[in-house]
């Protein structure tokens, strides 16, 4: 039986214990019905890497995560119709299976995108999980089109979603953009990605100095601090979307008819098993990246991709002082 190398754990540990990710060895699982199997080549962190991790009980048998890779496709299902051995790829997997920080991974074709071109496999692996959030949020939520105007306030917007709803609102709206961040280097950060305007944490007032009648939108990755802050300084019929939970109620909105959508990209995966928007979505970004109209997050390159580099990248993003991405590439020999 083949194996191949991953990382793993079985229990929720604090990400300080040298048994919080463990080096594991695994059998090399087999493409059936619509997977391709994946020799993964780099990886991202999310912070659902470090929510799963860490809010996991005991288990008998130890779990792998990981929802972000770029590989090459080394064997397809009977069923695959999309893609070929020898296809690079990328793509941000299920929460539902056995994630991406392994050697190989299965993952069904319909959320897999052709690799940008124009990116090194570190820096598409930035890229995926987050691309789709910040798409889905702008275009499949707050139904932005093109000629869209007023002004969107982001809040998380160094960390990696919100570094891509700036550049995705500023590339494909008209929309004012104003970044919350409170770090001198967040602000150079949103700076960079694009943002109009850069106001501290505590916002409300800044905010309101900015656009004095209100913002029309908000994407919000830090929902709980936040919430009356929010309802302080958006438009009557405005619109919300939120990427984590509300932390308690959002009745504060309800005098101005706020529209609150909730986003989560493994929705799809998750329940839609056949719907392609996640592949079309991928694809249409890579065009994207490769014409040069949006750039990659990444901004933390660890090697190898083993246990004690993805120990370090969760203990980053849980500092929460990360920008951008931290992406692990090259399984050790």
């Amino acid at each position: 039986m083949k194996t191949m190398k991953a990382v793993g754990f079985d229990a929720g540990l604090p990400i300080s214990s040298p048994n919080s990710l463990r080096d594991l060895e695994l059998p090399v699982p087999e493409a059936t019905g619509f997977d391709l199997l994946v020799e993964v080549r780099a990886v991202s962190v999310n912070p659902v890497d470090t929510k799963v991790r860490a809010g996991s009980p005991s288990l008998e048998t130890p779990r792998v995560i990981g929802y972000d890779a770029v590989g090459t496709v080394v064997a397809v299902g009977p069923d695959v119709t999309r893609f070929a051995v020898g296809d690079k790829v990328y793509y941000a997997g299920s929460i539902g299976r056995s994630g991406t920080n392994a050697q190989y991974h299965l993952v069904r074709e319909n959320i897999v995108g052709h690799k940008p071109q124009s990116l090194s496999d570190a820096a598409a692996a930035a890229l995926p999980l987050t691309a789709i959030t910040a798409w889905e949020a702008l275009f499949d939520k707050l139904k932005l089109a093109p000629s869209d105007s007023g002004t969107l306030l982001v809040i998380g917007a160094a960390g990696g979603v919100g570094s891509l709803i700036i550049q995705l609102a500023k590339a494909l709206t008209d929309l004012k953009v104003i970044a919350v961040a409170s770090r001198p280097e967040s602000s150079e950060w949103v700076q960079f990605m694009g943002a109009d305007e850069v106001v501290p944490r505590d916002f409300a007032s800044d905010v309101k100095r900015l656009a004095p009648n209100g913002v029309d939108y908000v994407f919000t990755s830090f929902t709980p601090a936040n919430l009356e802050a929010i309802a302080d300084v958006i438009k009557p019929r405005g619109q919300v979307v939120s990427i984590d939970q509300s932390g308690g109620s959002i009745d504060a909105l309800k005098s101005k008819s706020i529209t609150w959508h909730w986003e989560l990209m493994f929705t799809r995966p998750l329940f839609e098993p056949h719907d392609y928007y996640q592949h079309q979505l991928l694809n249409e970004f890579s065009g994207m990246i490769d014409a040069g109209r949006i750039r990659s997050t990444l901004t933390t390159h660890i090697e190898p991709i083993n246990a004690e580099g993805l120990r370090r990248a969760h203990e980053l993003l849980e500092s929460s002082t990360i920008t951008g991405k931290v992406v692990l590439s090259n399984w050790p020999s």
